[in-house]
């Protein structure tokens, strides 16, 4: 899925038995030159990775760079160093980030309680914009994000990337085009994993800046549950809390509020069910989708064993009974695809947004639905401390969302 439509031979483009081809000869083994250059605000964990990601698809370079942290800023040209010759250019404030003429889009990759301040800024460069998950903090953010995309010269795409892992490329395709399980009826996502890692600031400890849990970790999963329902959520109810993690988690002098666990169910109008399960305190990485029609099942199942430092392992399973042919399969990207970030499915997002950018149909995550994440994220953690379902046409109105979502 790169810009031209030859195959990319990375193993042999690099190998030292094939450094003897020279310039004029080189078809197979070509690399095409990028077109477009970006500029990304935030060098984190995921700044980095759409660093990597970005030199491994080739279609765009990284022309510059700018952070609050100067460590960040430092580890991010370390890093970038060992798998790029191109020369970055180092912000001193973000206006000037967002205002360089020869940039041709923009990558948001904060923290989630800056997202909509730096929204803000970017959006008078009238460039293309990628805005990292969740696309704010508070739901009336995320309603004026909607509204500004609406009237924007350029586009926003949201990074919400779980749609473009492989497992569940295969479950819209069997579910939603192929149409294998007859009607949805039930739809079951879950996720274990180890608890939130570091942060510059510490910041995700806290739902005040990361939104809650439910919104910084589990948008992803929310809005890969609504667009298997195609429908739009009515009732959410939820029970959680925090069991384990950051219990003795204090800075300065706050003690962590953030949630390790959490269940799920949303009904939707057309009367598909669907729950969610997260658990935060587990030693490895579990994820796992069941969706069940009327005439089949469908099971995604992805591994991480960390400690045992394995590859991801990833799988899906079609079981039809008597309605037709069942089958399990391993799934992959190719290796380096994989190793770029999130398993291959940020490499795939950078793809879309670039599409995007030339002018090519895409399936990228739109503020819409990035607001419909948020909004069953933000009802599940309402119910979680009221105990208490939430009637989602009455969290709309309680919220002033409708004329974001023209409703």
């Amino acid at each position: 899925m790169t810009n031209s439509n030859k195959p990319r031979l990375r193993f042999f483009e690099t190998a030292a038995n094939q450094q003897h081809i020279p310039a004029a000869d080189k078809y197979l083994y070509k690399i095409d030159q990028p077109n477009h250059k970006l500029v990304v605000i935030g060098t984190g964990t995921i700044g980095q990775e759409h660093m990597r990601v970005a030199a491994t698809l080739g279609r765009a370079s990284v022309h510059g760079i700018y952070d609050t942290s100067a460590q960040s800023l430092d580890a991010a040209e370390r890093g970038f160093k060992k798998y790029s010759q191109d020369s970055l250019i180092r912000y001193t404030d973000i206006e000037s980030a967002c205002s360089d003429s020869a940039a041709d889009a923009i990558f948001i990759c904060t923290p989630n309680y800056s997202h909509f301040d730096v929204l803000q800024v970017a959006l008078k460069s009238g460039k293309p914009i990628f805005l990292e998950k969740p696309m704010a903090t508070a739901l009336v953010d995320a309603a004026q994000i909607v509204e500004q995309a609406r009237n924007y010269s350029a586009f926003i795409q949201i990074g919400l990337q779980y749609r473009y892992k492989a497992q569940y490329i295969e479950a819209f395709h069997e579910a939603l085009s192929r149409k294998s399980l007859g009607n949805i009826k039930t739809i079951s996502m879950s996720e274990y994993r180890p608890p939130f890692l570091d942060k510059v600031g510490q910041w995700n400890k806290f739902n005040e800046y990361s939104g809650g849990t439910l919104v910084e970790k589990c948008c992803h999963y929310f809005d890969l549950i609504n667009l298997l329902a195609e429908s739009s959520p009515q009732r959410v109810y939820a029970s959680g809390g925090q069991a384990v993690n950051f219990l003795d988690f204090e800075k300065d002098g706050r003690k962590s509020d953030i949630d390790d666990h959490g269940f799920v169910t949303i009904d939707y109008a057309n009367g598909v069910r669907a729950s969610f399960t997260l658990n935060m305190f587990c030693p490895d990485f579990y994820e796992e989708l069941v969706v069940t029609g009327d005439a089949g099942r469908f099971v995604a199942i992805e591994k991480v064993a960390i400690h045992q430092q394995k590859a991801v392992e990833a799988s899906v399973s079609v079981c039809l009974g008597e309605q037709g042919a069942s089958r399990t399969t391993d799934l992959s990207y190719p290796a380096v695809i994989e190793q770029s970030g999130h398993h291959g499915a940020s490499y795939y997002e950078h793809n879309a947004f670039l599409d995007q950018l030339e002018g090519k149909p895409v399936d990228s995550a739109t503020p819409e639905q990035g607001l419909w994440a948020m909004i069953v994220a933000s009802a599940a953690q309402q119910s979680i401390v009221s105990g208490l379902p939430v009637d989602i046409k009455e969290f709309i109105t309680q919220h002033d969302l409708a004329a974001a979502l023209n409703e």
